[in-house]
């Protein structure tokens, strides 16, 4: 009998080891999805959609953006929904992908919702950007409209394809802002981050289906984004040598996610690693529209090709 106690109670405390480790999802108390990393002296920020669909809900309901932060990979203080579809006076819907960017001090946060039928657009899909002085708010309506209208886009033939804006600023100080569902579009930004700068291309690289990720590391350039995969979503890249490319089409990254149709990428390098963001379904309760963000390590070959992304239960360890 003592025996037999004594395995339940090494039983019970290994699963309480297990589920103490256990990072993923980093967000425990409300569901999030679309995640989008920014490092600003020192601290990882997170910006992310907020799922607040029912377990009934089979569609998305996203009531807000969230900016959640860490120094040490581990700890994550949630600074609360910091912008939501309601700041926008032309917008209304869901509060879809979207990421911040800092540039000569200010901090611009590109937004995915839907624009009102009104005389500027008949609905759809639609960009904005709000603008702040420090990376946790106040952030406001920069323009009072939207970057990017339903109108503006054709190639697709439906109102939801101006999507998941990802925007980088290349080394020579020139911004560019890559978005779009069934096609991705890019566009240059002026240096004010608030204005078009030329005409919007369009491609579909392959297997392409929305939220892409555009980053530079060692003069290559970088676009990851959710694929057709095998309905659910995978990730799969591109690289180029120039941002304009072409994009060399690399292979899938990610498999299919924990409990989720979709899965969205969000990548960065902080304190010495690669860190790989998405999102999946593994919460009690959770699923395609109740999404989680979590966080595991990346990896790249020496030619700059990337690793298989090994999902994981455990996460990644603290950092100082």
């Amino acid at each position: 009998m003592k025996n037999i106690s004594k395995i339940l109670l090494v039983t019970i405390s290994c699963f309480f080891t297990i589920n103490i480790e256990a990072q993923n999802p980093i967000i425990k108390d409300i569901f999030t999805a679309d995640p989008a990393p920014l490092v600003h002296k020192g601290i990882l920020y997170l910006y992310a959609g907020h799922d607040v669909a029912t377990q009934e809900d089979t569609n998305y309901k996203m009531a807000d953006w969230h900016v959640f932060s860490t120094t040490n990979m581990k700890d994550w203080k949630d600074h609360g929904a910091l912008l939501s579809p309601s700041t926008f006076s032309w917008a209304t819907g869901d509060a879809y992908a979207a990421q911040c960017v800092e540039r000569d001090g200010k901090f611009y946060w590109f937004v995915s919702t839907f624009h009102k039928k009104d005389e500027v657009s008949q609905g759809g899909a639609a960009i904005g950007v709000a603008v702040s002085d420090s990376p946790t708010g106040p952030f406001k309506d920069a323009i009072g409209k939207a970057l990017i209208i339903n109108e503006m886009t054709t190639d697709m033939k439906y109102g939801w394809d101006d999507i998941d804006p990802t925007v980088f600023v290349d080394d020579d100080g020139q911004a560019y802002m890559f978005w779009g569902n069934g096609s991705c579009k890019w566009v240059k930004l002026k240096k004010n981050m608030i204005e078009l700068d030329g005409d919007i291309t369009t491609f579909k690289p392959k297997n392409y289906i929305e939220g892409p990720w555009v980053y530079k590391r060692k003069g290559l350039y970088y676009l990851v984004y959710a694929s057709e995969g095998t309905k659910p979503e995978m990730i799969e890249y591109c690289t180029a040598k120039n941002i304009t490319g072409p994009w060399n089409y690399q292979g899938i990254i990610q498999e299919n996610v924990q409990n989720s149709f979709t899965t969205h990428p969000g990548i960065i390098d902080y304190k010495g690693k690669s860190y790989f963001f998405y999102h999946n379904g593994s919460l009690p309760t959770g699923g395609s529209y109740r999404r989680s963000i979590c966080v595991d390590y990346m990896h790249y070959n020496k030619d700059g090709t990337i690793q298989k992304i090994i999902q994981t239960e455990e996460g990644v360890s603290r950092i100082k």
